[in-house]
């Protein structure tokens, strides 16, 4: 007879998870930018260094599941993560639509003491000013795309966070 998988094994699959989802959102990101040149703007260098945030919160508690404390640190900021990606992924969609007013600039927005724009341009360097994202499949565009996926990253965070508190 099969059971189901303890609370941790599900834990540990989820973190897992997110590591290989944020390797293939980088990935197909890098692929847009430099096999079909559409250059970042400085909200999608946001989206990425969310999508790097949650992949090395993913990397910390696949490496301290066994911490009850850990599960519920990493759950909590998992879900913090979720949340600003869901805002910085609206706010592309809605200058992209139109129903956000405002166009962003060349500027990373990033202190000094976090320049990622510097110390890794190939990966964080906003090379065009927001309003377009490109189609990815079935005329859905990446900004649209990262809005669904949010939604996703927010419930399945709850839903760990829940799991991690409950235990």
């Amino acid at each position: 007879m099969m059971h189901a998988p303890s609370g941790k094994g599900i834990t540990a699959v989820y973190w897992l998870l997110v590591l290989i989802f944020g390797m293939a959102m980088e990935g197909i990101a890098l692929y847009f930018q430099y096999g079909l040149g559409y250059g970042p703007c400085v909200l999608c260098i946001h989206v990425r260094i969310y999508v790097m945030a949650f992949m090395l919160v993913a990397l910390i508690a696949l490496l301290s599941r066994h911490s009850r404390l850990m599960n519920i640190l990493t759950s909590v900021t998992g879900l913090g993560l979720a949340i600003g990606l869901a805002e910085r992924s609206w706010k592309t969609l809605g200058v992209e639509r139109g129903f956000i007013e405002g166009a962003c600039d060349m500027d990373s927005g990033l202190p000094n003491w976090f320049a990622l724009d510097k110390w890794f341009p190939t990966v964080f360097e906003p090379w065009e000013p927001c309003g377009y994202t490109p189609e990815l499949l079935f005329g859905i565009t990446m900004a649209e795309g990262l809005i669904a996926l949010s939604v996703v990253a927010i419930l399945t965070s709850l839903y760990m966070c829940y799991n991690a508190l409950r235990r």
